[in-house]
C-alpha cells in the first residue's frame, strides 16, 4: 500500500427533511448573521420557503444572495463576498448545485474579517491562506459532490476557468435532504447523476492518488448511483431513490476529492466553456469514449467496477469482457435517461473539435491523473468519436 492522506467535510447529515433544521444547525455554531448563497431558480421554486422562517425563530439575521449563475464568473463571487461583508455574516450557507456551493466556499474564505487575500491570489493548488468563516453546504442536486470537496471552480474569461484547491474550502457540515431534490427535472437528474458516476469511476482509476479509502467510497457510490439513477429520473417523486442518489454523489465527491478526476473532466471543461453545456452532460457526452481510450491500461479496474454497475445484467466472462460490458453500459445509459448522446446533438460544430482538443490539453492538473497519457491528437480522436 502506498502512503496516502484523506480529508473530508467534518460532519454529514443524511436525512429527508433535515434542511428544515438549518437555522438550528447555524445556531449550534453560534452564528448571529448568516448569508445563504444560491441561484435564482432556488428562490423562484420556493426551496428556501421552509428554511428561512427558522432563522427568525432562532433570533438570527439571515440574508440571501441568489444571483449565482452556472459556471459562475468572478463578478458573481465578488458580489457575494461584498454582500457577506455588508451583512457582517459570520456563517455562510451554500444552498443549491455545484455553482452555488463553489461560490459559498470562496465567500467563506474571502469574507473573513481577518482575511487579506483577493480572489486572484487564491487560484491554484494550496494558495489559499488564513481562516474562513464557518461553512454549511446543502446540495439540491445529486451530482457535483461539492459539499465534500476542497475545490471551487470560477469562470475567469470568455471560455476559461480556474480552480481554487485548498483544505480550507472543506465545509464544516454537509446536509443531504432528498426533499430538496424531489422537483428536479428529469434531464438535470440524469446529467448530474452521471456526473457523480464519473467522479467515482475516475477516482477509482486515478493514477497518482488512488487509495483504499477512495476506492471504498467510489465502489459504494457507484452501487448507490447505478442502482437508483433510472428510478430517480423516471419516478422523480421516489424519496428513497433521491436520498440514495444524494448519498452516492456525496461519497463520489469524497472519493475524487482525495483521488482526483482525470481525462473525462479535462475534455468536458472546454465544452462547458464554449457552448455552456451543463457540466454533467459534458461529462456524459465524452465518458464512454474516454473509457474506451483507457481500457487497454485500465482493464482490471473497469472489470472490478462492472459487477457493481451492471449487477445481475453482467454476463459471465474474464476481466476484459467485464470492462467491455462496462463501456457498453455507459454507451447506452445516456439514451435510457433521455440525454443527448453525441456532441452534434448538443450543438457542438465539427470545426470546433481541434480547438476543443487544444484547450483540453491546458487541463494538465486533471490529465496527470488519467491512467493513460493523453496527447492532443488523442483528445481530438476522442472528440471525433464522440461527435
Amino acid at each position: 500500500m502506498n502512503p496516502f492522506s484523506f480529508a473530508t467535510t467534518a460532519q454529514l447529515i443524511c436525512e429527508p427533511g433535515a434542511s428544515r433544521r438549518l437555522a438550528a444547525l447555524c445556531r449550534e455554531r453560534e452564528a448571529r448573521s448568516v448569508l445563504i448563497v444560491t441561484d435564482p431558480g432556488i428562490t423562484r421554486f420556493g426551496l428556501l420557503d421552509g428554511v428561512l422562517p427558522g432563522f427568525q425563530s432562532e433570533g438570527m439575521a439571515v440574508a440571501v444572495y441568489d444571483q449565482v449563475l452556472a459556471d459562475p464568473p468572478e463578478s458573481v463571487v465578488l458580489a457575494a463576498v461584498e454582500q457577506a461583508r455588508a451583512r457582517r455574516a459570520d456563517l455562510v450557507v451554500g444552498f443549491g448545485g455545484g455553482s452555488s456551493m463553489d461560490v459559498a466556499k470562496l465567500v467563506a474564505l474571502l469574507a473573513h474579517p481577518d482575511g487579506t487575500q483577493l480572489l486572484h491570489d487564491v487560484y491554484g493548488v494550496g494558495n489559499a491562506r488564513g481562516r474562513r468563516l464557518p461553512l454549511i453546504q446543502v446540495p439540491t442536486t445529486a451530482g457535483t459532490g461539492s459539499e465534500v470537496t476542497p475545490i471551487a471552480i470560477v469562470t475567469t474569461g470568455e471560455t476559461t476557468k480556474m480552480g481554487v484547491v485548498s483544505p480550507l474550502l472543506l465545509p464544516d457540515l454537509a446536509l443531504l435532504d432528498a426533499d430538496l431534490t424531489l422537483g428536479l427535472p428529469a434531464p438535470v437528474t440524469a446529467a448530474t447523476g452521471i456526473d457523480a458516476m464519473v467522479h467515482a469511476i475516475e477516482a477509482y482509476t486515478s493514477a497518482l492518488k488512488k487509495n483504499p479509502m477512495s476506492d471504498l467510497l467510489a465502489r459504494e457510490a457507484l452501487r448507490l448511483l447505478a442502482g437508483n439513477l433510472e428510478e430517480a429520473v423516471h419516478n422523480g417523486g421516489n424519496r428513497e431513490a433521491r436520498q440514495a442518489m444524494l448519498l452516492g454523489a456525496c461519497l463520489a465527491g469524497q472519493a475524487f476529492a482525495n483521488a482526483p478526476v482525470a481525462a473525462v473532466h479535462a475534455l468536458a471543461y472546454p465544452l462547458g466553456g464554449h457552448f455552456h453545456i451543463p457540466h454533467g452532460l459534458s461529462n456524459a457526452l465524452v465518458l464512454p469514449h474516454v473509457l474506451r481510450f483507457n481500457v487497454g491500461v485500465a482493464t482490471t479496474h473497469y472489470g472490478e467496477l462492472a459487477p457493481i454497475v451492471l449487477g445481475e445484467r453482467l454476463r459471465r466472462g474474464d476481466p476484459a469482457s467485464y470492462a467491455e460490458q462496462l463501456i457498453e453500459e455507459f454507451e447506452q445509459l445516456s439514451a435510457r435517461v433521455g440525454l443527448p448522446t453525441r456532441l452534434r446533438d448538443a450543438g457542438v460544430p465539427e470545426h470546433m473539435l481541434p480547438k476543443l482538443a487544444s484547450e483540453a490539453m491546458l487541463q494538465q492538473r486533471l490529465l496527470v491523473n488519467n491512467p493513460r497519457e493523453v496527447t492532443e491528437a488523442d483528445a481530438l480522436a476522442i472528440y471525433r468519436a464522440a461527435y
